[in-house]
């Protein structure tokens, strides 16, 4: 195991040492090598108090041990499946998540695992990461709680966006991601019957569209490889969206909101994209 400073280089993977690893760091080596970044691997340590020790150490010890252990394989097993990947671990101590949201303030992306939880279940427990880590993180996070869709052809990724300025940053990252996998684009804004209609729902959807295409006009200029789709989407946006992906590679959307409260920082949207999609939910900030 090589230790290594944090780089705004390095994809960052969130290793759990009390669960299978395999399907986020197969998600975050397939990503790693197709971005030629390196990978790092990083396994938190948390403190230990016990009644007959009273600085926790052999607990800590055990589990440190047990941890570089869990490191190396899951090392091993990157090497084996990309050896061109540059691979390294590191064995942090403290509480998981402030652990990776602090390694993910100074990364180029984290990916993480997720229990599907259910949200209050996600929010209060001590083992959650996906939410505290999310709302703190300064680069995309993506929670990988299933396995991505490859048999659908021709393959997609979908963007969801509104208009906000976090939605540009989705967008443009979905526009990325999508040429990297020579995937199509299905780019999708959801739009909610308001209880007083000021406009009739034809200028309505006028609107939407026209957002759309403006939304996207100079990222298509950009990557003129990606075909796209325009989508307007009618009903509640976390079900919306999630079906829209049900068969996507992932599904990217923007995260914003300030506050005490981590599960309201990362939007509503968001939160609930994390335990409705059936895909890998990628998360972008407006920075």
């Amino acid at each position: 195991m090589t230790v290594h400073p944090a780089g705004s280089s390095d994809i960052v993977v969130g290793i759990d040492p009390d669960r299978d690893w395999h399907l986020a760091l197969s998600w975050a080596a397939d990503e790693a090598q197709r971005r030629r970044l390196p990978l790092r691997l990083v396994l938190a340590v948390p403190p230990q108090h016990d009644t007959h020790h009273v600085d926790g150490t052999p607990g800590r010890t055990a589990l440190s041990q047990a941890g570089s252990v869990r490191l190396e394989q899951a090392c091993s097993w990157v090497r084996g499946r990309h050896p061109e990947v540059a691979v390294t671990g590191d064995l942090l101590g403290g509480f998981p998540a402030p652990v990776l949201g602090g390694v993910a303030r100074e990364a180029r992306m984290i990916v993480l695992g997720s229990r599907h939880l259910s949200r209050t279940a996600e929010v209060f427990s001590v083992g959650s990461l996906v939410v505290p880590v999310t709302a703190q993180a300064r680069c995309p996070v993506v929670v990988v709680g299933d396995a991505e869709h490859i048999s659908r052809q021709p393959p997609y990724v979908v963007a969801g966006i509104d208009g906000s300025a976090s939605a540009a940053a989705a967008l443009a990252f979905a526009f990325d991601e999508a040429d990297l996998r020579g995937a199509a684009l299905r780019v999708a804004c959801v739009w909610q019957r308001p209880l007083i209609m000021l406009d009739d729902e034809a200028t309505a959807r006028r609107a939407q569209r026209t957002m759309l295409s403006e939304a996207t006009a100079g990222l298509s200029e950009k990557y003129p490889d990606v075909h796209v789709a325009h989508e307007v989407l009618t009903g509640h946006p976390v079900e919306e969206l999630a079906q829209a992906a049900e068969h996507a590679l992932s599904v990217v959307v923007g995260r914003r909101g300030r506050g005490g409260y981590t599960g309201m920082r990362i939007g509503s949207v968001v939160h609930g994209l994390l335990h409705r999609a059936h895909c890998p939910v990628i998360t972008v900030p407006t920075d």
